[in-house]
């Protein structure tokens, strides 16, 4: 059995192996059945020591925006003079930003770049309240995520992102720094969780109605496991349990400069950092992207351009360990706050050569 500090951890039995391994305890058995430890409870994961890769050729993206003044002939170029192969970009099916989306992915054809959509859907009816009921939320996503997929699906869009940042809205999310960190499901609103759930069923139900090959992501931000594993296990936030599972093809994160280092990210301040995409590998067994990321926007840009680099290096040497297949930085347009380049295409320097300086020494492959 398994004990911390003089007591028992949880329910273990027959345990052969005790393992620390990315900041996380993990433990095996006589039957060969991982777990790792997480708020005291153990739960099922691959040896979190096995390798698992990720294809090459999507590593090095960019974030932009439907609404982007920037034309999709332009934005095709400045993403090919970076070097970058993917590009993750806000919609829904609304015609005033799909059309524009549809544009992109039609420009894109042929480039060797890949559009990264990402369903912008909130957890709001028409009326701006909150869907009623989880079955109200599952049907407007699946209207959604149908709708989004039957007009990008003809430009050769196979991978959506269903929702953004809905573990951040603040239905979700419980007030407070603690639980902010999110490591725990007790950090979110019991209520309102089954609308998320409902919306993400619905959101990839209605992507796969269309294209049932498609590869959707759901992201998380922070230390999110606590919603994640929650979301994958189909618990509530008051941990009953047998509700609907979500379950996606490609783990997506947001981690920024003051979120902390994503490969030893803290846990509300109650226990040691830990490994963020090891502990995915071994949980949810998908490759890993990071779809947002940048530097604190407070800092000079000389600062950005010494991040950049450093967080590239990082990412690259976890493809084939943590299967960390993409990395999308916020934002290509977004002027000296955020971009590598404004809205006219002139880079922001020094942050764009260094981008680009990285890309050329160290391809994708």
């Amino acid at each position: 059995m398994v004990y911390r500090d003089g007591a028992t951890v949880g329910d273990t039995f027959a345990v052969t192996l005790l393992l620390w391994y990315g900041g996380m305890i993990y433990h095996s058995g006589t039957g060969g059945q991982f777990y790792v430890c997480a708020n005291s409870q153990w739960l099922k994961v691959t040896d979190p020591r096995i390798p698992l890769s990720a294809p090459a050729g999507l590593l090095y993206g960019a974030n932009g925006h439907h609404d982007t003044p920037q034309s999709p002939a332009l934005v095709v170029s400045l993403l090919t003079g970076l070097g970058l192969s993917s590009y993750r970009v806000n919609c829904t099916e609304d015609p005033t930003s799909l059309t524009k989306v549809v544009a992109l992915a039609e420009a894109m054809q042929g480039t060797g770049i890949t559009l990264f959509p990402v369903i912008d859907k909130g957890l709001q009816d028409a009326d701006g309240t909150l869907f009623a009921t989880e079955d109200a939320a599952y049907a407007s996503g699946y209207t959604t995520g149908a709708g989004v997929a039957a007009a990008l699906t003809p430009y050769g869009v196979t991978m959506i992102e269903c929702g953004n940042e809905l573990t951040r809205n603040p239905a979700i999310i419980l007030p407070g720094e603690t639980a902010d960190a999110g490591t725990k499901a007790a950090d979110f609103d019991n209520q309102n969780w089954p609308l998320m759930r409902g919306l993400l069923r619905g959101m990839i139900d209605g992507v796969k109605s269309v294209q049932a090959t498609a590869k959707v992501g759901v992201n998380f931000c922070k230390s999110d496991i606590g919603a994640s594993d929650a979301l994958w296990d189909g618990f509530q936030p008051d941990g009953s349990g047998g509700y609907p599972l979500v379950r996606w093809d490609i783990t997506t994160w947001h981690n920024y400069e003051g979120d902390g280092d994503i490969f030893a990210i803290g846990t509300d301040g109650a226990g040691p950092s830990f490994n963020l995409p090891i502990y995915c590998k071994a949980r949810y067994g998908t490759p890993f992207m990071m779809t947002e990321w940048n530097s604190d926007p407070n800092q000079p840009l000389s600062h950005r351009a010494s991040y950049i680099p450093s967080q590239l290096a990082e990412f690259r040497a976890h493809r084939t360990t943590e299967a960390f297949q993409a990395s999308m930085i916020y934002e290509l347009d977004g002027g000296t706050e955020w971009g590598l380049v404004d809205d006219a295409g002139t880079p922001v320097q020094p942050p764009y050569q260094a981008f680009h300086d990285y890309v050329a020494a160290n391809p994708d492959s």
